[in-house]
């Protein structure tokens, strides 16, 4: 629809007055001063361009070759083995590497290692899965005395664990020499160094291994006992069913024992 008359010149008028202000609000003096100062208060922009590099096209002349153009030195070749039955020792301390620090180590200090790992952890195995066992059936028999006798064979298996480590430490101990051959100082010539390590490394890994099978085998027949306790204190039905899990796991132990006594067989220490 099209607007009345009156209505398009109101809105021509009121537009040309909105320029005519905006025109002299920018040709007042006031305004232009205002312009001036804001300018001279301004702080001036400098040129910070900074100069190019001078071209690196030529290499200097007394610059140092790089650390890969050198030549690489060749690994000095492994000291010989010295009369006491040890490595030359490039350190003072026997530390300069783990193959220097580790064939400086006496045999017979990884034989007696062995020993007392495998003697050392089963015990714990042991009496780790013993107070786990014995704490609940102590605390069912309260309730139910009827268990206190049939559920000690749980703290029997537990108790064997440590007997396999009795029995291997036996053994090792047999297989270990007197240690008379280096009284003089030093070993004899045709010393056999190949056997005198092998037999130490060799009842090192098996002591190290019964140790570390026991502690499992006794934490899992201590879980199964305690848990055997229990059901036998709400069920008297549940007690053989459960018994077969505590023989399973009293089984880990006499694997490790096995394969440890296999392991150690050809471990002996010569003789002069």
């Amino acid at each position: 629809p099209k607007h009345p008359p009156s209505t398009c010149s109101a809105a021509c008028v009121s537009l040309s007055v909105v320029g005519c202000i905006r025109l002299a609000h920018k040709k007042s003096p006031f305004n232009h001063s205002l312009r001036l100062r804001r300018r001279r208060a301004a702080p001036r922009r400098q040129n910070t361009r900074r100069a190019a590099p001078p071209p690196t096209s030529q290499p200097r002349a007394d610059a140092a070759p790089s650390a890969a153009n050198q030549p690489r030195a060749e690994a000095p070749p492994p000291p010989p083995m010295a009369d006491t039955g040890f490595s030359a020792c490039a350190a003072e301390n026997c530390n300069a590497s783990y193959d220097e620090l580790l064939t400086n180590i006496s045999p017979y200090a990884w034989a007696y290692a062995g020993i007392a790992l495998g003697l050392g952890l089963s015990v714990v195995g042991a009496a780790w899965g013993i107070w786990l066992t014995g704490s609940s059936l102590v605390g069912a028999a309260v309730k139910a005395p009827r268990i206190r006798s049939k559920n000690l064979i749980s703290v029997i298996f537990c108790e064997a664990t440590a007997i396999y480590g009795v029995i291997l430490a036996i053994l090792l101990l047999s297989k270990i020499g007197d240690g008379s051959e280096g009284s003089s100082g030093s070993l004899p010539e045709d010393w056999n160094y190949n056997q005198w390590y092998f037999a130490g490394y060799s009842l090192f890994a098996s002591g190290l291994g019964v140790g570390l099978t026991n502690v499992a085998s006794g934490v899992s027949v201590g879980i199964a006992g305690s848990a055997c306790a229990l059901a036998d204190a709400q069920d008297g039905s549940l007690f053989v069913k459960i018994l077969i899990v505590e023989i399973f796991a009293s089984a880990l132990g006499i694997f490790g024992i096995i394969v440890g006594i296999i392991q150690s067989n050809d471990a002996e220490f010569p003789s002069t």
